[in-house]
């Protein structure tokens, strides 16, 4: 079941899964705003945690069978994703946006979002899409702020 849960049903499983993984969250994320609930900070932020604390205890359950921030564990882009899109208004122009910026400081890793993958276990796994995802919600709400995308 972690192993399940790590690579998201599979997606891990997928070349380019962490790609795959943040666009199926947005995808999903899209259609959660249908519902107001989905479109208040709070019951958003709070399950945005749950994904990050469930993503660290399979990740530190799956790093002694598939070695230390496998590829396969796709959790953590999930979480990144889920981060980014906090109190963005409920549009898909910034949902492709913030899955661009998203997916840019995942990969690029830039100020010292590469540290945190040397937090023990699946802290380590998590840490650097979470910060990734901080980053890009921070320019995001700057895109948002000055009205370049609406």
């Amino acid at each position: 079941m972690n192993k399940l849960i790590a690579s998201i049903f599979g997606i891990g499983y997928i070349k380019g899964g962490g790609t795959i993984a943040a666009a199926v969250t947005s995808i999903i994320i899209y259609f959660l705003w249908k519902y107001p609930i989905w479109q208040h900070p709070l019951p958003f932020t709070l399950l945005g945690i749950a994904i990050t604390l469930i993503g660290v205890y399979v990740g530190n359950k799956v790093e002694p069978f598939w070695g230390k921030d496998s590829y396969r564990v796709v959790i953590d882009e999930v979480a990144g994703m889920w981060v980014t899109m906090i109190l963005a208004p409920a549009n898909w122009h910034f949902l492709v946006a913030g899955f661009v910026l998203f997916r840019l400081f995942d990969i690029w890793k830039p100020l010292y979002i590469k540290r945190t993958e040397a937090l023990p276990g699946g802290w380590g796994v998590m840490m650097d899409d979470v910060v990734a995802g901080i980053y890009a919600n921070v320019v995001l709400q700057l895109i948002i702020f000055t009205g370049i995308i609406g």
